[in-house]
């Protein structure tokens, strides 16, 4: 009996998972519990991020992955293992996987990828890279001689690629994304309130009324914390126009990724860009206004893919279809 193949993006702060046939089965945060006491891994994925910033001191939280590459292997490899032993029961042959990585990841952190893969119960671990992952997930025609161009915001990089005959030609990231707009967030409350809060209230103020663009009618939203002078529990009335110009500087950071790529694209895929223009997938893709704010920066038109937070999980899966074909770029990774 044939293995499962399984396609995985294996984010900053999400584990998506694809397998042949079913299509998507987990979407879980990558957000590992360990307990101090005796080194145990007492909760993976949603139970562990349950916990975030409201443990004791015998138990960390930890994120295995950070700017979208291993930061503690160890961790990451017991994550992927419980990923993967939740999809194949010990009787079935290992599965073939395939996991996404950010462009310009250096060789021993792929190489740190595909042994954690293994050893977690993987048969074969291939790579690729997240642009072309996204594309693929995306269904954009990759595989003709034109420019398709990609812009993927994930929660730890983001990436600008143009992609023709299924490679990628020109490819630039920043390790500027979700995390770093939360923490920008968390950053300007502190200065302009005294008040402290979590990531968790961070994320939540960039989902409820976060925007690229100041809106017409702001939204506003309660936020609860801490105050640094006191040190007492507060409540403040944060609006999406704060939200906005606390934004400014990392949404800053991803235009000019987008720029530097749009510099060095070919003359011919360049044209083919502007007719098309570029597509937008990750979660940070789902911003307010995210497309408009790259429209104006690059004046190229900006399309959000369908389901852009599952392309890259959905790509993993459909590029092990497409192996011969995909050869070439999965091996400069």
């Amino acid at each position: 009996m044939f293995g499962k193949q399984i396609g995985i993006d294996l984010g900053t702060v999400n584990v998506i998972v694809y397998v042949r046939g079913k299509g998507i089965v987990l979407n879980e945060p990558s957000v590992v519990a360990i307990s101090l006491v005796d080194n145990r891994i007492l909760a993976v994925g949603n139970e562990a991020r349950a916990m975030l910033g409201r443990t004791p001191e015998t138990i960390e939280v930890a994120r295995p992955m950070r700017d979208g590459v291993i930061a503690d292997y160890v961790v990451t490899e017991a994550m992927l293992r419980y990923f993967i032993s939740k999809l194949c029961s010990r009787f079935e042959r290992r599965p073939e996987v395939m996991i996404s990585v950010p462009v310009g990841v250096t060789s021993v952190e792929s190489r740190a990828v595909r042994d954690a893969a293994i050893q977690a119960g993987a048969r074969v671990a291939h790579l690729i890279p997240e642009p072309l992952a996204a594309a693929l997930g995306a269904e954009m025609p990759i595989g003709t001689p034109s420019g398709n161009m990609i812009v993927n915001i994930g929660g730890g990089a983001s990436e600008a690629a143009v992609i023709s005959m299924f490679g990628i030609v020109v490819a630039h990231s920043v390790r500027v994304a979700g995390t770093k707009m939360d923490e920008a967030i968390a950053a300007y409350i502190r200065r302009k309130y005294n008040l402290m809060i979590g990531e968790h209230t961070a994320e939540q103020i960039k989902i409820n009324i976060g925007s690229a663009l100041p809106l017409e009618e702001p939204l506003s939203m309660e936020v609860r914390g801490r105050n640094q002078v006191t040190g007492l529990p507060q409540t403040i009335m944060v609006t999406s126009t704060e939200v906005t110009e606390a934004l400014a500087e990392p949404l800053s950071s991803i235009a000019t990724t987008v720029k530097a790529v749009l510099e060095r694209t070919p003359p011919e895929l360049a044209s083919d860009i502007i007719d098309r223009g570029m597509v937008m997938t990750g979660g940070g893709a789902l911003l307010r206004n995210m497309d408009r704010f790259l429209t104006k920066e690059t004046g190229i038109p900006c399309h959000l893919a369908e389901e852009p937070m599952l392309c890259t999980a959905l790509g993993a899966g459909r590029a092990l279809q497409y192996l011969p074909l995909l050869q070439r770029a999965l091996e400069s990774v």
